[in-house]
């Protein structure tokens, strides 16, 4: 079955690798308030931590007590950053295998153009209705994300 997709776009005022290392500041990850039925993050922490990134697993547990792990699949801070998330609680675990996102880097003038796509696994024909509609509200969560990363310099 093929994954929903979506991708969503913002100029930031730092460089790729600034943008990189903000994703491993855990004590940022709050700073994503969700939208609608799409819950915050309350906090993340390291399960594991790798010298190189790469296999690293961060757990993170929503404002509505859900939680998931992602894991650090792809580091190129210059250009890339994918992150697979797995090991999603109820009720998302009815309805997904997992969550792919992808941060890429292109330098600009001005600062970095950054694109964040995501691609969401269903587990089933109906979990993918569902979870067609919960990506409308996940796109706006990201948008807004990234619209409140402009303004952090």
């Amino acid at each position: 079955m093929r994954p929903i997709t979506f991708s969503c776009e913002q100029t930031l005022q730092f460089e790729p690798e600034e943008i990189a290392r903000q994703i491993l500041d855990l004590a940022k990850w709050p700073e994503f308030r969700g939208y609608g039925p799409i819950p915050g993050i309350a906090a993340a922490y390291f399960e594991i931590r790798t010298g190189d990134i790469v296999g690293s697993q961060i757990r993170v547990t929503n404002l509505d007590g859900s939680s998931h792990v992602e894991e650090i699949v792809d580091w190129r801070p210059d250009r890339c950053v994918r992150l697979r998330m797995h090991d999603f609680s109820p009720p998302l675990c009815r309805l997904a295998r997992e969550f792919e996102e992808t941060w890429e880097f292109s330098r600009i003038d001005g600062g970095t153009r950054v694109v964040r796509s995501f691609r969401l696994f269903a587990k089933s024909v109906f979990a993918k209705l569902v979870l067609w509609g919960v990506s409308f509200f996940l796109k706006a969560a990201i948008n807004r994300h990234l619209q409140e990363m402009t303004i952090q310099k």
